[in-house]
């Protein structure tokens, strides 16, 4: 119970965070983070009775710069919404596949990795998708910067849609 997840809001009621129950009830006792909506139960102490935390506010701002995302297989498959450049199969047991081959002088960026089902990756072998005969679906570039990316690839309460102005796809 104390490890559901709560949506922690900046000062300006911006998702910066998700955390668990229990990390939640130390901002709020400590008076760094404000009680906005309560989830589903209850925690019980010596003498009092606590609801548990859905939604919480920072008290003070949080500046936050809007940095480069880091390439790691797990960004890239939020990225590619886990599915298989190749032949659109939607899994979660992907892999990496380097557009360009690494011994063809292929690098690893944003725009020269892609997700691919094991497949489609055994089938391109070592080589570029022309030299395979097969076509990407999209053509990988950098994801967009964006300061609610603590949210995707996460399940969204229904109670945290109120603070939630934008679609997640």
């Amino acid at each position: 119970m104390l490890n559901l997840p709560v949506l922690v809001l900046n000062l300006n009621y911006e998702p910066i965070n998700v955390c668990n129950v229990r990390r939640a009830l130390l901002l709020i006792f400590k008076g760094k983070a404000e009680f906005l909506l309560s989830g589903k139960g209850q925690v019980h102490s010596v003498r009092k009775v606590f609801d548990l935390p859905s939604v919480i506010r920072l008290v003070h701002l949080v500046k936050r710069p809007f940095g480069k995302r880091k390439l790691s297989k797990k960004e890239v498959l939020l990225r590619d919404r886990h599915t298989c450049q190749y032949c659109g199969v939607k899994s979660k047991n992907l892999t990496m596949d380097h557009v360009i081959p690494r011994f063809q002088s292929g690098e690893l960026t944003w725009e020269n990795v892609v997700t691919a089902c094991m497949p489609c990756n055994h089938r391109k072998a070592g080589r570029t998708p022309e030299q395979a005969a097969m076509r990407l679906l999209k053509r990988p570039k950098p994801p967009y910067p964006s300061p609610y990316y603590v949210l995707y690839g996460r399940v969204i309460f229904d109670e945290w849609r109120k603070f939630i102005f934008w679609t997640i796809d």
